[in-house]
């Protein structure tokens, strides 16, 4: 398991994430043709470019996928037991084929769980980038995270 517990996690720390990806022409016409979305936003470049991208704009939600997905082997992997909420996705560039996509995580809040012991609502902050420094999408996600079990063997 190499996700972080309740924890291991504090207020305010923000985790580089090690692993980025180079996104491709045939992933966003595949995940286009997989949710049924024909927006020519994403399927045609001459429409994209008249209205005002240099090309076809990656779909939205694979962009949010894609860098939620990203953060899980040195986040939640192993130590996640439900997203509850998605409170923010914000896009402030556009993603184009090509674009390698990096994310950065910050803790804002945590606190245990009222209604299930063991376990802690944790509010974090993704950003993902391009391999220009831009800021592509902004997530705001709550999560529940499992807590150290007692008496194993990383128990403090």
């Amino acid at each position: 398991m190499s996700g972080r517990f309740y924890e291991d996690l504090t207020v305010g720390e923000r985790i580089t994430h090690g692993r980025a990806r180079t996104v491709s022409d045939a992933d966003n016409l595949l995940f286009c043709g997989l949710t049924e979305n024909t927006q020519p936003l994403h399927l045609d470049d001459e429409f994209a470019r008249r209205s005002g991208f240099k090309g076809r704009v990656f779909n939205g939600i694979y962009t949010l996928g894609l860098v939620v997905g990203l953060t899980v082997p040195d986040l939640t992997e192993g130590t996640i037991v439900a997203n509850l909420a998605y409170q923010s996705v914000q896009h402030p560039a556009p993603v184009y084929a090509g674009d390698t996509l990096s994310v950065e995580s910050e803790v804002l809040e945590k606190r245990p769980s009222g209604s299930q012991p063991g376990r802690g609502v944790v509010r974090l902050r993704h950003t993902g980038r391009n391999q220009h420094g831009e800021t592509v999408i902004e997530i705001e996600r709550t999560v529940l995270f499992l807590m150290r079990p007692e008496g194993g063997p990383d128990a403090s």
